[in-house]
């Protein structure tokens, strides 16, 4: 096999269609673009939503809710995941730092912990935020809480 050699195998390509180039070509006259009107001239451009006149969709359909800019999204974690994380992952300090490392949340993420289940094992915890439950659990466990 030589590069001069190469072709794409039978029936995968097809010839482009040639718009504009005479009457033989079976795209002359008009060159597919109908005839009159704005869309059929040089230098056509439509606006994105336009819809010729229609009340375009984004005004037809009703406003809902509220999006809150200052919103804080938090990855969570509740205690009754973090001795199973602390097990697998081998982490000595429940920090973001110790999180971003072993792939559970991204650089930017911040987390917070809540108190759904049970935490067996002493360990440091260095995080956002956290419930109130949370923590009475935490310290009950001997376990210190810096909030970052």
């Amino acid at each position: 096999m030589q590069l001069h050699n190469l072709k794409p195998a039978e029936g995968s390509t097809k010839k482009g269609k040639r718009i504009g180039r005479g009457e033989g070509s079976g795209h002359g006259g008009t060159a597919t673009k109908g005839n009159k009107g704005q869309q059929a001239r040089t230098g056509y451009q439509s606006k994105i939503g336009h819809e010729g006149g229609q009340m375009p969709i984004q005004r037809r359909m009703p406003k809902r809710g509220f999006k809150n800019n200052n919103r804080i999204e938090y990855k969570v974690f509740n205690l009754g995941q973090l001795d199973f994380l602390i097990e697998k992952y081998e982490i000595k300090e429940f920090s973001l730092e110790n999180l971003y490392i072993n792939g559970l949340i991204s650089r930017t993420d911040s987390v917070k912990i809540l108190g759904n289940g049970e935490l067996k094992s002493k360990i440091a915890f260095k995080i956002n935020k956290i419930s109130a439950k949370a923590k009475e659990a935490i310290e009950a466990a001997g376990s210190t809480i810096e909030l970052i």
